[in-house]
């Protein structure tokens, strides 16, 4: 795969040095490029913790970066830059936007979430995504969030934001040329892993 249009999802828990890991990444391809990489943001602030996690990310990334906020359509921001000088773009993160899409009020009164067939919606608004940033003309690196390794939420909206997010991250992988798990700080990559194991799965 070439580079100037590889998708690399990079997943771990929180505060695993994923997003540090994808910004190295993000910084390597607009230096090799020489063009300006792109950060989309799907955080909504809604109080003073987040406003602080924000900012942390914000005084890590380069000068020189441009951010584009999208909590919502992140396909169609994406497609927005398919004709425009682009080193590299950086999503952070997936499971925010999942989350963002769950919480969504459609002026009812109702979040998405409470509402049959969202489920089923928001895997295809997954899928159409994967799509876009495998199609993409530029490096994308996606950050998500690995949330199955707890304990099972006590609470309807957790479990179905966990059983999604889940879902969603397998069909990013299954797109991304290369999948990075981030534990400690630490980069292992997933695909080459699997590739080295297939032999074994072949004798069962």
């Amino acid at each position: 795969m070439a580079v100037n249009n590889k998708f690399i999802l990079v997943t771990g828990g929180a505060r695993s040095g994923k997003s540090s890991f994808a910004e190295r990444l993000g910084e390597r391809y607009g230096e090799r490029s020489g063009k300006p990489v792109v950060y989309i943001a799907t955080s909504q602030i809604y109080d003073r913790e987040m406003e602080d996690r924000v900012e942390e990310h914000r005084k890590r990334r380069p000068a020189g970066w441009e951010t584009v906020e999208s909590p919502y359509e992140l396909a169609e921001a994406v497609k927005r830059l398919y004709e425009l000088p682009v080193g590299a773009v950086l999503i952070d993160c997936i499971t925010l936007w999942l989350s963002n899409l769950l919480l969504q009020n459609d002026g009812s009164g109702e979040e998405r979430w409470s509402k049959p067939g969202t489920g089923r919606q928001l895997l295809a608004q997954a899928e159409q995504l994967a799509a876009t940033l495998k199609s993409a003309p530029f490096p994308v690196i996606a950050v998500t969030n690995e949330v199955g390794h707890g304990i099972v939420p006590e609470y309807q909206l957790g479990r179905v934001y966990r059983d999604l997010a889940g879902r969603v991250n397998q069909l990013l992988a299954a797109q991304a040329d290369d999948t990075y798990f981030v534990v400690c700080g630490i980069p292992v990559n997933l695909r080459q892993l699997a590739l080295q194991q297939t032999g074994g799965l072949d004798e069962l």
